[in-house]
């Protein structure tokens, strides 16, 4: 029975009684984390591990011992208040806390917090259902998703129920699970487990609820904020939706929020739906309250996220327990996972300029790790590769030197055109040794410094099978990138903006390529050729290289991919053409790989110029610049 039915019973009932008794009211106040993905220790503005400077100068956030005490004091707030503490799942996977310890320490912690509830992410399955179940027997509270779906001879059958219900003050709250749809491509679930489809399993358990006249249910899902509104706050009968996944962050006062805090939707029965989520990595902790009328119907909800600040004081036990459990991890880092023949080269000075050795490894591993998905192309940030690695054994801490960021696998789909212009922006700022500069595998190109910036890539190829063919500007191609990158860093704003299908959320880098080198022991550096510089090469100055170093790569809420870079530093070739336009009418040949818009940038220093080039020559069709064919280019 839908809402509106229900609405209307009750007001039937209503002018049925010759009382004209009014029914109370029902608040309900959620608290609400998702994402956590073993951030034990506090993280920085960047999300990665904070170090003791940064916090003796209160720049750090969340971790368990924070999380606990914010989760304690709102308790203490709402004495005498109904109150639910819900997790959405993704609790695994992110630090070296998960990498030792497999989820052991995630359910320490967490056990501490006092959950009501979680549901099951996808990382959760990243050790496969043994490593779930592991999880499973250690946790007290219950986790719960109605699409896992266990078979007859797997560890987790009749361990994780569709839903569960709670009495809450004297009321009855249902709570429905799920995990999004894809978790068998992006994670281990196993031949021994199922994942059902979202909307299937959650309708049936709320109908189940229904039948046991539970008329308050909370959607408990790890599907992501999109697919929320879309899909999960329409089904009949759903109240509330928290939610995980797509590490989105709702409120009503954070500039850089997804959305608002909570964001409602229209259910067909005629009803409005809360949807909230906490952003991730145990900085926020939502707080949703939401007043039900006597049938189930939601009336409103109010809220907004709790920041984790270093106003929150740590819990000092939690602190000294994390300590305790770090020193196996001091060990972890002298851990050798593997051999190279001989030093493999990630210095600055190759990595962001050509084809290097540590670019090839990494890709590669990129690559090889999500290639049963389909990927068929990697790309990272030469800026991404911070050190070199000395012949003979290596460390994991040696990895973890390399790459530092806690970045994570990130597949996407994107079209061939639009992989041309990454490229073309990772090539933008190679005098000045920027960090864009793209490493690849499964694709080959040629770049010529000489040209102007938008114009410098040609003969870009993908491999096929074992033979590279021309790249298909129209094609959709399956790419594996980082977090940082997928989300506009380092000028691919492309990747943000026109991807489609992506996943953000994978295996640390890190973690990627410990697990390459020991699977490829001992390794031999190469290079191969896939990247070939064209035109003479302009030798980067150290003044120039040190001047755009940066200290971490994982992007901030407060910087825009766009401002990242606020000048683009014009070829020394393309200098004399700008200085003559401005005077003078001169021409131009086009090339392969010359647009109106890098020629205009190139020339007037404005890309948007771009018409008066067109204009001058009869508006060609962008896209289909003739080889060969001279340009006027106006005077600017």
């Amino acid at each position: 029975m839908i809402k509106h039915l229900r609405t209307g019973l009750m007001t039937a009932s209503i002018l049925a009684l010759s009382t004209g008794a009014a029914f109370a009211d029902y608040e309900l106040n959620i608290l609400h984390i998702n994402d956590f993905h073993s951030r034990i220790e506090s993280i920085n503005k960047f999300d990665s591990t904070c170090t003791a400077e940064e916090e003796g100068k209160n720049e750090c956030f969340g971790g368990a011992a924070r999380l606990k005490v914010a989760i304690d004091q709102k308790r203490q707030e709402l004495t005498g208040k109904n109150v639910l503490l819900l997790n959405a799942g993704d609790n695994f996977q992110g630090s070296l806390f998960f990498t030792t310890y497999k989820g052991a320490a995630e359910a320490e912690f967490l056990n501490l917090m006092k959950f009501d509830a979680m549901t099951i992410g996808n990382h959760e399955f990243d050790e496969g259902e043994d490593g779930l179940a592991t999880f499973l027997d250690k946790v007290t509270f219950p986790v719960i998703s109605s699409n896992v779906l266990a078979g007859y001879k797997s560890k987790l059958i009749d361990r994780i129920k569709p839903s569960l219900v709670l009495d809450v003050g004297g009321q009855k709250i249902g709570i429905v699970g799920a995990v999004t749809n894809d978790t068998a491509e992006i994670s281990s679930p196993g031949d021994n487990v199922l994942i059902g489809i979202d909307v299937d399993t959650i309708t049936t358990a709320v109908q189940d609820l229904k039948k046991q006249g539970i008329d308050k249910i909370v959607a408990l899902t790890h599907v992501g904020y999109p697919r929320d509104l879309a899909v999960i706050a329409k089904i009949p009968d759903v109240d509330v939706v928290v939610g995980g996944h797509s590490h989105s962050l709702l409120s009503n006062t954070a500039e850089k929020a997804e959305g608002p805090y909570p964001t409602m939707v229209d259910n067909p029965g005629g009803y409005k739906v809360p949807v909230v989520q906490a952003g991730s990595y145990s900085k926020y902790l939502g707080d949703l309250v939401v007043t039900f009328d006597d049938s189930g119907v939601v009336k409103s909800a109010k809220g907004d996220p709790i920041l984790i600040d270093s106003k929150i004081k740590p819990d000092q036990a939690v602190l000294a327990r994390i300590k305790e459990l770090a020193k196996p991890i001091e060990e972890l880092k002298t851990k050798i996972i593997g051999k190279t023949d001989a030093p493999i080269d990630g210095s600055r000075e190759s990595c962001r300029a050509r084809e290097c050795q540590m670019g090839d490894l990494v890709t590669d591993a990129m690559l090889d790790r999500v290639k049963g998905q389909g990927v068929t192309i990697a790309i990272t940030n030469g800026g991404g590769l911070r050190a070199s690695i000395d012949a003979g054994d290596v460390s994991m801490g040696e990895v973890i030197t390399v790459l530092p960021f806690q970045n994570t696998l990130s597949t996407f789909q994107i079209k061939g055109a639009d992989i041309v212009a990454a490229l073309e922006n990772g090539v933008s700022q190679i005098e000045e040794g920027g960090g864009r500069f793209p490493q690849v595998a499964g694709l080959k190109f040629a770049f010529d410094r000489s040209k102007p910036v938008g114009s410098r890539i040609s003969n870009v190829e993908v491999k096929e099978g074992e033979a590279f063919v021309a790249l298909d500007p129209a094609k959709a191609y399956n790419v594996v990138s980082n977090n940082y990158m997928r989300n506009g860093g380092d000028g691919y704003s492309i990747f943000k903006t026109k991807a489609e299908n992506a996943y953000d959320y994978g295996p640390g880098l890190e973690t990627v390529l410990a697990d390459y080198l020991a699977a490829h022991n001992p390794y031999r550096p190469m290079t191969d050729g896939r990247i070939t510089e064209i035109a003479a090469a302009t030798e980067i100055k150290p003044s120039a290289q040190a001047s755009t170093d940066t200290t971490a790569q994982t992007a901030t809420p407060d910087v825009k991919p766009a401002e990242q870079t606020k000048t683009e530093t014009a070829t020394p070739e393309a200098k004399p053409a700008a200085e003559a336009a401005a005077g003078a009418e001169t021409k131009h040949v086009i090339a392969k790989g010359d647009t109106l818009w890098g020629l205009a940038k190139a020339i007037y220093g404005n890309g948007e110029l771009w018409k008066t080039i067109a204009a001058a020559n009869g508006n060609p069709v962008p896209e289909k610049l003739e080889i060969g064919k001279e340009l006027q280019i106006p005077a600017k």
